[in-house]
């Protein structure tokens, strides 16, 4: 009976934002639910200063004059794990960083083989680590952990709106604001982080792997780690993530698609492909570093991306 009310959920959202129009009310409402996983971590403090997802609260502060049907409301509660959220940041009050990250492992009680450490450059250069994305979110976290222990936390990777709201790690990341505006002084920021002795983990698809033809693998892989590369005479490393997210999330993308409904709707699915993932022993496979010269001009800086996208998907 549960899980036949869920799928009524699932419905109800692609129905709602494929018929009303933009001028019913409605449609603040699931505009709100479709744009609350970029926000969806707030920090709201205890009086024990521990942060908490009120997924309620949300929704009231950005749709007050809206009534958000409770089943909805209920739903979106259990499809982005509140409870379980919860419970791990009272129990983890105080941690940050790698060891923030470490106990978020031992808690979702997944493990990480890696393949290819020879590969992993000597500690006194500056590297651009690039991967696929197949997760959305727990892959990024894992490689960002692994680069971090092998170079003394000097690491930093790029996030967008939702994982910057994660504040116990929000010191190793860069926010590239995915789902916003670009901030006031973002390029001087980049210039700077780039200058950095800190090491730099990016997934160039910019989202995380869907299902084509079949095929699940990354959309197209953007050219901008190609261009700092050669700016910052950065060397690139190669990294393949093993991992898939369930049937369900790419399905659920595909009939976005095939209705025309721009909004990434299977983006709120990920903190529950999160916990599908618990459990579960992943790969990383670490490739041999690309020398920034590589990338001369016998391509396109794009046609460089993709060939580093093939090299990529070639350790699968």
């Amino acid at each position: 009976m549960v899980g036949e009310n869920l799928g009524v959920c699932k419905i109800c959202l692609l129905l709602f934002v494929k018929s009303v129009s933009a001028n019913d009310i409605i449609i603040k409402a699931i505009f709100v639910l479709l744009q609350l996983f970029e926000k969806i971590i707030v920090k709201r403090m205890s009086k024990d200063n521990i942060i908490k997802i009120d997924v309620a609260g949300v929704l009231k502060s950005r749709a007050s004059k809206t009534k958000v049907p409770k089943f909805l409301v209920n739903y979106l509660r259990r499809i982005v794990h509140e409870d379980e959220f919860n419970q791990f940041f009272r129990e983890n009050p105080d941690l940050k960083n790698l060891d923030f990250i470490e106990a978020a492992f031992k808690y979702l009680e997944m493990t990480v083989n890696i393949e290819g450490r020879e590969n992993l450059p000597p500690k006194d250069g500056r590297y651009i680590f690039v991967s696929n994305h197949p997760l959305g979110g727990l892959d990024g976290i894992a490689t960002g952990y692994l680069i971090g222990k092998e170079y003394d936390g000097k690491v930093k990777f790029f996030s967008n709106d939702l994982m910057m709201n994660l504040h116990p790690m929000k010191d190793m990341f860069i926010p590239v604001n995915k789902f916003g505006s670009q901030a006031k002084g973002h390029a001087e920021m980049m210039q700077q982080l780039y200058e950095s002795d800190n090491h730099l983990v990016t997934f160039p698809a910019g989202m995380c792997s869907r299902k084509v033809k079949g095929k699940i693998c990354d959309l197209e892989w953007k050219k901008n780690f190609v261009t700092k590369s050669v700016q910052h005479h950065r060397d690139v490393v190669p990294i393949y993530f093993e991992g898939k997210n369930s049937k369900f999330f790419y399905n659920l993308a595909n009939l976005r698609k095939f209705l025309g409904i721009k909004f990434n709707i299977e983006m709120m699915y990920l903190p529950n492909e999160m916990f599908k993932q618990k459990g579960n022993t992943f790969t990383i496979r670490i490739g041999k570093p690309i020398p920034w010269q590589t990338f001369d001009k016998s391509k396109s800086q794009a046609d460089w991306a993709q060939w580093v996208k093939d090299i990529v998907y070639k350790m699968a």
